[in-house]
This record gives C-alpha cells, structure tokens and sequence, in this order.
C-alpha cells in the first residue's frame, strides 16, 4: 500500500506539467492505481498468489500496479510527445508521408519544381495527426482499466521488450481508429488536405503519361497516426525495460522491474 501511494504521489508530479486534457486522462489512471490499492478481491487475489508461491519477491499485485504505473507514465509521455506542433512532422521515426500510391506524383511533381506543394500537404497530413492523437488518451486509460492482473503479470515476464505495446495494439487498435477518423476529417479540413490533395492530382494528371491516383486519405492519415503512436508507446515501454535515462523512478517500479530482470 505504501508503495502504491508513492506511485500515486510520483504520477501526480508528473501529471502536473500537463495540460488540462492530459490532467484529467491523469486522474482516471489514479483512479486506476487506487483500485488495485484497495479493492478487496484484488488484494485477496495476490495474498492468495504470495501464498501459494513461498519466497516469491513479488506479487502478482505489485506487479499489476507497477505496469500500470509504468503504462500510464509512457502513455502519458507519448501523447504529449505527438500532440505537440511538429510531434509527428519532426521526428522521422513517425512522419507520415505521402501514401505509397502517390509517391509517384511526388516525385514526378518535385521534378518539375512543385516541390513546396508536396511539402504543404506532407505537412497537412501531418498537423492533422497532431490534432488527433489526444485522442489516445481516454482510449488507453479504458484498455489500462480491463486489464486484469495476469494480463500485467504475463506482459512483466514474458521476455518480449514490447509486450505492452502489443497488448495495447490487440485491444485498442478498432477503437482508436474508430476515435480518431472524424477528429482526422475535421483537422484534415482545418488543414487543407484536402485542398492540397486537389492540387497536387489535378496537377500530376496534367504531365504526360501519368495515370489516376486514388487513395483514400483519411483512412491512410488516421492508420499512419495510430502507427506514430505505437511507435512512441513502444519506446516508453523499451525505457521502463531497461531502465534507460531513471526512467524506474519509483520504489515500486525499481522493485518489480529489478525483480523481472532476475527471471530472465
């Protein structure tokens, strides 16, 4: 228990650089830790795997706790990364690019110096994935809340460095899609996509020999949105793995992942 409220103490310092919206995602992932701290089915649960387990270190509560906490700090890091202008548009691990469909209209059209037009719906596609991710929030704090406890302790020992992420992507992945296609439509307006789009086929299907492109690109921005966010998620979850930059700054977190380590 004392633990988990230092958990809880570390999230709320965390949890206050953020922004209104992230503030509130933050206090249903507290809502979350509270429960496993004190729900009495869940604490009956690991008294009954500590039990049953003589000279275990770690119970299946703590674990639980601990990647809860770990999750919530990643995800929490991951949005605030991405919904920041340029969050997708300046880190090429997650830059959404022309779809491969009209990569050739990109290439023809900087060949003939419309480069700058390229570069404004590149960028579009890209503002409007910034718009979106914070969608992410309250869909992860749901998929965090289902979890079970053998979900947690199956992800802490199951010798994959992005076992978390996968979770997430199996249980998330319909329901993000479903949270950011409209959110994706509007800033897509707000951004001229759209517009830019226009352009750029109207222009390419004037050069000789070229042939229609058809992609539909608010499935293509929202698909590549949701990939940029697996890809920050995994990271987060690569760091609390390895314990790069401190990034196990609690009692609890330097337990359960120190003790993970030693089953390795």
């Amino acid at each position: 228990m004392k633990k988990n409220l230092m958990a809880l103490c570390a999230i709320g310092i965390f949890l206050g650089t953020c922004s209104h919206a992230e503030a509130q995602i933050g206090n249903r992932l507290k809502g979350i830790f509270g429960m496993d701290a004190t729900s009495s089915d869940t604490v009956k649960s690991a008294k009954n795997v500590t039990s049953q387990s003589a000279g275990q270190e770690v119970t299946k509560l703590e674990a639980n706790s601990a990647i809860k906490q770990a999750l919530g700090n990643g995800l929490q890091a991951s949005i605030h990364m991405l919904s920041a202008k340029d969050g997708y548009l300046g880190d090429a691990a997650v830059k959404i690019l022309m779809p491969e469909q009209a990569q050739k209209v990109e290439k023809a059209l900087r060949a003939v110096g419309m480069g700058s037009l390229c570069d404004q719906f590149i960028t579009s596609m890209n503002r409007a994935a910034e718009t979106a991710v914070n969608e992410a929030g309250e869909v992860f704090v749901n998929s965090l809340s289902q979890m079970t406890i053998n979900d947690a302790y199956n992800i802490l020992l199951s010798g994959q460095e992005d076992a978390a992420t996968s979770y997430f992507k199996t249980n998330t992945t319909a329901e993000l899609s479903q949270r950011f296609t409209p959110v994706i439509e509007s800033a897509m307006g707000e951004n001229n996509v759209a517009d830019y789009w226009t352009q750029l086929t109207s222009a390419y299907n004037r050069l000789p020999l070229s042939s229609k492109v058809e992609t539909n690109l608010t499935t293509y921005v929202t698909q590549k949105a949701i990939d940029g966010l697996f890809v920050k998620v995994a990271d987060q979850e690569l760091k609390i793995r390895n314990n790069l930059g401190g990034s196990r700054s609690t009692d609890l977190l330097s337990k359960v992942f120190g003790w993970a380590d030693k089953q390795k």
